[in-house]
C-alpha cells in the first residue's frame, strides 16, 4: 500500500473510532506521527473546564487564612481602599494579560515570550523558578491538613486536653482560662508561661519543632508519608493532561465553597460573632498612613490572584483562539475578591466565639498562615458541640482548597517545560514520566520541610522564595514588554481579533502606566521596610540562612536581565541593532490563529511605544525557530 494511502487510512482511523490510548499523552495522534509533526496541542473540553481550573487555581488557602488576618491588621473596612486600588490597578490587568497571552500564543509560560517579545523569555524562567519553588513548599501545607484530618477520626479530638504523652506541666485547657482567678492562682507570678494543649499538639507533636534552623534533626515520617500521599494525588489529578484536570476540578474547585457556607452559618450563629465581625470589619482610617498597609494590599492581591507564576498562562493556552476570556476573567476576579471577603465572616465569627469562651479579646487569638489552620481554628471547634464533625468539615475544605492550587500551579510548571520540547516530551507516555520525575524531586527537596526543624524551612522558603518582591518584580517587566516593547495598542487589535471588541480602556492605561507604577512603588516600599525573618517574633535566623533566603529570591529575579543580557550578545551587528533584532517577534509572529480564520494582519515588528503605528526597524535579521507548530 502507498504512503498515501497509509496516512489516509490512520486519519480515517482516528476520526472516527479511535480514542486517546492509555500509552499516548494526550494530543497525540497518530497522523501527526505519520508524517513527523509535533504532537497536537490539547484544548478544555468545555469552558467550565477553563472557569474551574482557574478559580481552583487561584482561590486557595491565601483567602481564607491571610485576607481575613490581613484586613483586622490593617484598619477593617479602611483596607478595602488599598485593597482595590490594587486589584483594579494590578491584579485584575495582569491576571487578563496573563490568560489571555497563552490563549494569544498557545503555549505556556515560557515560550510564549519567546514568541512575543524574545527579549524577554527571562520572565517565563524567573515564572518558573518562583512556581518550582513554591510547589516545593506549599504542598507542605497540605501534609499538615491531612495529618490533622486522620487526628480527628478518634472518640476526643487530641488537641482538647491536656492528658496527651506530648503535653508539659505548662499546659492548661482553654475552656479553664475563663476562670481567672483558677488559673492565675496556680502561678500567680507569671501566668504567661501556660501554654494551650492545640498549641503543644502543633508544636510537639505535628512539628516535633527543634530549637532552631541549625538543628534539622531527623525526618518525621509519619509527616513524610502525608507528604507523600499528597502528592501521589497530585500526581493523578495531572497526569493525563487538561482533560482530566478540567473534570477533577468539578470537585476540588466546588466542594471547598460549600463548606466555606456551611462553616460560615455555623459561625455566624456561635455566640460572640457579632464581636467578632465587628471587629474583622470596624474601619480605622488612620492605619492608611502606614505604608506598610498598602504593602501588605498589593502582595496579597499578588498572592490571591496566583499570578506571576506562569500557571494562569499555561491555563489560557488550552484556550480556543476564539474564547471570550476576558468576560470570564472579570467574574473570576469577582469571584476571588468575593470568597475573601466572605472568608473574613467565617473566620472571625468562630474567633469571637472563642474569645468569649476563653474570656479574653479577640486580638489575643487573631491568627494568620499555619496559626491560624493548625491553631486558632482547631482550638474553636474544640469548643463546639460536636467538635470532630466541625473539625473534618474544616481540615476537608483545607484539603481541597490547598489541593487544586497546589496540582493547577503544578501544570503550569509542567506545561512551560514540556512546550520547550513538544516534539519529545509529547510522544508516548514521556509526558507522564516527565510529571512523575518533577513530582519525585519536589517530594525529595520538601523532606527537608517535614523533619524537626522543618518549619523553619519552610518559613525560609515562604518568605523569600515566592515572596511579594519576587512578583513585584515580575509583574512590572511583563506591563513593560507588552505594552512598551511588543506595543499596547498592536496587543489589543490582537485581543480584538480574538474576543471579537476591544477591552475596556482601563486594561490599556494600567499595563503601560498605573500596574508598572504600583509594582515599582510597592517593591521599593517593600525593599524599604524590609525586616529579617524570625520565627514566632522571637526566633532569629542566623546570617547565613537569611543569606540563603536572598539566593532563593535572587534565583527568579536575576533570570530577566540575565537572559536581556544574553540575547543581545548572541545577536549580530551594532548594539542598537541588536536590541531591536531581539526585541520582535519571531518571524511568523506569535499569534495562535487558526489557518482557516482571516482576520487581523499580525505586526511581526514591535510598534513605537510612543503610540503610532510606526515600525522601529526593518525587518530583523534574525531568525528564531518556533518551538510550537
Amino acid at each position: 500500500m502507498a504512503q498515501k494511502e497509509k496516512l489516509q487510512c490512520l486519519k480515517d482511523f482516528h476520526k472516527d473510532t479511535l480514542k486517546p490510548s492509555p500509552g499516548k499523552s494526550p494530543g497525540t495522534r497518530p497522523e501527526d506521527e505519520a508524517e513527523g509533526k509535533h504532537p497536537q496541542r490539547e484544548k478544555w473540553a468545555s469552558k467550565l473546564d477553563f472557569v474551574l481550573s482557574v478559580a481552583g487555581g487561584f482561590v486557595g488557602l491565601g483567602n481564607v487564612w491571610r485576607f481575613p488576618y490581613l484586613c483586622y491588621k490593617n484598619g477593617g473596612g479602611a483596607f478595602l481602599i488599598p485593597y482595590f486600588i490594587f486589584l483594579f490597578g494590578g491584579g485584575l490587568p495582569v491576571f487578563f494579560l496573563e490568560v489571555s497571552l497563552g490563549q494569544f500564543t498557545s503555549e505556556g509560560g515560557i515560550t510564549c515570550w519567546e514568541k512575543l517579545c524574545p527579549i524577554f523569555t527571562g520572565i517565563g524562567y524567573a515564572s518558573i523558578v518562583i512556581v518550582s519553588l513554591l510547589n516545593i513548599y506549599y504542598i507542605v501545607i497540605l501534609a499538615w491538613g491531612l495529618y490533622y484530618l486522620f487526628q480527628c477520626f478518634q472518640p476526643e479530638l487530641p488537641w482538647a486536653k491536656c492528658n496527651q504523652p506530648w503535653n508539659t506541666d505548662r499546659c492548661i485547657e482553654d475552656t479553664y482560662r475563663k476562670n481567672k482567678s483558677l488559673w492565675l492562682a496556680a502561678n500567680a507570678t507569671n501566668f504567661s508561661n501556660f501554654t494551650s494543649p492545640v498549641t503543644e499538639f502543633w508544636e510537639h507533636n505535628v512539628l516535633g519543632i527543634s530549637n532552631g534552623i541549625e538543628d534539622i534533626g531527623p525526618v518525621k515520617w509519619d509527616l513524610a508519608l502525608c507528604l507523600l500521599l499528597v502528592w501521589v494525588i497530585c500526581f493523578f489529578c495531572i497526569w493525563k493532561g487538561v482533560k482530566t484536570t478540567g473534570k477533577v476540578v468539578y470537585i476540588t474547585a466546588t466542594f471547598p465553597f460549600v463548606m466555606l457556607i456551611v462553616l460560615l452559618i455555623r459561625g455566624v450563629t456561635l455566640p460572640g460573632a457579632s464581636a467578632g465581625i465587628m471587629f474583622y470589619l470596624y474601619p480605622d482610617l488612620a492605619r492608611l498612613k502606614d505604608p506598610e498597609v498598602w504593602i501588605d494590599a498589593g502582595t496579597q492581591i499578588f498572592f490571591s490572584y496566583a499570578i506571576c507564576l506562569g500557571a494562569m498562562t499555561s491555563l489560557g493556552s488550552y484556550n480556543k483562539y476564539k474564547y471570550n476570556c476576558y468576560r470570564d476573567c472579570l467574574l473570576l476576579g469577582a469571584l476571588n475578591s468575593g470568597t475573601s471577603f466572605v472568608s473574613g465572616f467565617a473566620i472571625f465569627s468562630v474567633l469571637g466565639f472563642m474569645a468569649q469562651e476563653q474570656g479574653v479579646d479577640i486580638a489575643d487569638v487573631a491568627e494568620s498562615g499555619p496559626g491560624l489552620a493548625f491553631i486558632a481554628y482547631p482550638k474553636a471547634v474544640s469548643m463546639m458541640p460536636f467538635p470532630t464533625v466541625w473539625a473534618v468539615l474544616f481540615f476537608v475544605m483545607l484539603l481541597l482548597l490547598g489541593l487544586d492550587s497546589q496540582f493547577v500551579e503544578v501544570e503550569g510548571q509542567i506545561t512551560s517545560l514540556v512546550d520547550l520540547y513538544p516534539s519529545f516530551l509529547r510522544k508516548g507516555y514521556r509526558r507522564e514520566i516527565f510529571i512523575a520525575i518533577i513530582c519525585s524531586i519536589s517530594y525529595l527537596l520538601g523532606l527537608t520541610m517535614v523533619t524537626k526543624g522543618g518549619m523553619y524551612v519552610f518559613q525560609l522558603f515562604d518568605y523569600y522564595a515566592a515572596s511579594g518582591v519576587c512578583l513585584l518584580w515580575v509583574a512590572f517587566f511583563e506591563c513593560i514588554a507588552v505594552a512598551w516593547v511588543y506595543g499596547v495598542d498592536n496587543y489589543y487589535d490582537a485581543l480584538e481579533d480574538m474576543l471579537g471588541y476591544r477591552p475596556n480602556a482601563w486594561m490599556k492605561w494600567s499595563w503601560t502606566v498605573i500596574t508598572p507604577a504600583l509594582c515599582m512603588a510597592c517593591f521599593i516600599f517593600s525593599l524599604v521596610k524590609y525586616k529579617p525573618l524570625t520565627y514566632n517574633k522571637v526566633y532569629e535566623y542566623p546570617d547565613w540562612a537569611i543569606g540563603l533566603g536572598w539566593t532563593l529570591a535572587l534565583t527568579s529575579m536575576i533570570c530577566i536581565p540575565m537572559v536581556v543580557v544574553i540575547k543581545i550578545l548572541r545577536s549580530d551587528g551594532p548594539l542598537i541593532e541588536r536590541i531591536k533584532a531581539v526585541a520582535a517577534p519571531v518571524r511568523g509572529g506569535a499569534s495562535s490563529r487558526p489557518a482557516d480564520h482571516r482576520g487581523l494582519k499580525e505586526l511581526s515588528y514591535p510598534l513605537d511605544p510612543n503610540g503610532n503605528k510606526g515600525l522601529l526597524m526593518k525587518a530583523p535579521t534574525h531568525t528564531i525557530v518556533e518551538t510550537m507548530m
